[in-house]
């Protein structure tokens, strides 16, 4: 991991403040782990996408670099607040790419549940967002917890301090995310229920 905790955490906060240089700092400091992750995601992805890990982090730090009401707290709510910002990205990406072919193309994620007994699922990128938006308007932390696991890669400790909430919590809310979207996003299922 690059950049210590306290080191992230002390240039989010002169980030925060003001401080321009902090946040290039710190943003040469978290460069490398937001492309591994953001390379972890794509080697999920449908081949052939032709946004790559350095573009997706590319616009992330664009967008983040224009938030301006944030009050920076710690690593753990940047990486939660770039992952946010990846999946729009993603997201944005999926629908223009639909909406532009109209041809019935889909476009594929890898649903990596971490579940070792149970096969990976291919599953739509817009599928997904409607499903963690399904999954928020009942229990937003669960589908926060999920965010940040897939678009961002989190660890689940990494998740839990991102959302003050301790390992244990973040196993049982991980494990009850998953359960919801596998069943959700089965083939298959009717959407409209």
């Amino acid at each position: 991991m690059t950049g210590s905790s306290r080191d992230v955490t002390a240039l989010l906060h002169a980030w925060t403040d003001g401080d321009v240089a902090a946040r290039d700092r710190l943003m040469s400091l978290v460069y490398r782990d937001l492309h591994r992750r953001a390379a972890a995601y794509f080697r999920r992805e449908r081949a052939g996408d032709t946004l790559q890990p350095t573009a997706l982090v590319h616009e992330a730090y664009l967008r983040l670099v224009d938030q301006r009401r944030v009050v920076w707290q710690n690593r753990g709510q940047f990486f939660g607040v770039a992952a946010q910002m990846m999946r729009r990205i993603l997201v944005d990406r999926a629908r223009a790419r639909k909406m532009a072919k109209r041809s019935g193309q889909w476009a594929r994620v890898t649903f990596d549940d971490a579940a070792k007994a149970t096969p990976p699922m291919n599953v739509d990128v817009l599928d997904l967002d409607a499903a963690l938006a399904r999954l928020s308007a009942f229990d937003a932390r669960k589908c926060q917890l999920a965010e940040l696991r897939f678009f961002s890669g989190l660890s689940l400790a990494e998740a839990g301090e991102a959302l003050g909430i301790s390992l244990a919590t973040a196993e049982r809310d991980w494990q009850a995310a998953r359960a919801w979207l596998s069943k959700e996003l089965r083939p298959g299922r009717s959407r409209d229920t």
